[in-house]
Parts: C-alpha cells; sequence; structure tokens
C-alpha cells in the first residue's frame, strides 16, 4: 500500500534505527492550561508579552494630554479622544 502522507520525522528516526526506541514525551501540559478556556489563554499570552489593547493604549494617551493641557485647543483633542475611546472600549470596561 502507497502512503499517502509525508512522515519526514518518521522516515529520519527509522533510518537512524531509532523508530521504536522514541518515547514522544515532552512536558506535561499544566493544568492551568486545562482550565482556561481559548481567550482567557490569548489574554495571558498576550499580556505577558505586554500587549496592550488600542483602548488602554488611548486611556494612558488620554491621561497624559490631560495632565499637560495648558489651552482649549488641548481640551477639544482630549474631548476627540475620549469619543473615540468609548466607541472602541468594551462596555463594562467604560
Amino acid at each position: 500500500m502507497e502512503r499517502k502522507y509525508n512522515d519526514l520525522i518518521g522516515d529520519i528516526l527509522k533510518e537512524a534505527g531509532e523508530k521504536d526506541n522514541y518515547k514522544g514525551k515532552g512536558k506535561p501540559i499544566s493544568k492551568e492550561y486545562l482550565e482556561m478556556d481559548t481567550y482567557q489563554r490569548f489574554q495571558k499570552i498576550a499580556k505577558d508579552a505586554g500587549y496592550l489593547p488600542p483602548w488602554l493604549k488611548l486611556q494612558k494617551e488620554i491621561s497624559q494630554l490631560v495632565h499637560s493641557c495648558k489651552t482649549e485647543q488641548d481640551v477639544i483633542v482630549i474631548n476627540e479622544k475620549i469619543s473615540k475611546h468609548n466607541t472602541i472600549c468594551p462596555s463594562p470596561m467604560q
């Protein structure tokens, strides 16, 4: 019977004579990994990588602008950014 797939690793192990000695064990999956759903895992990985959602970046920018506000033009810019923040931020976090 002809194979319909490529088994590159299997072929390498077979040529090296290690196919039957391969244990195939890696690190066990953590309990925490199994308890979280996909979205929670994504959030944890993104947080560990230093990713900030756009609304949080905008929130920090607004905070900096408020502290350095001096003119009415600055207030107009801040209000526009707040309006944009309110449209992209999830409702529970507003």
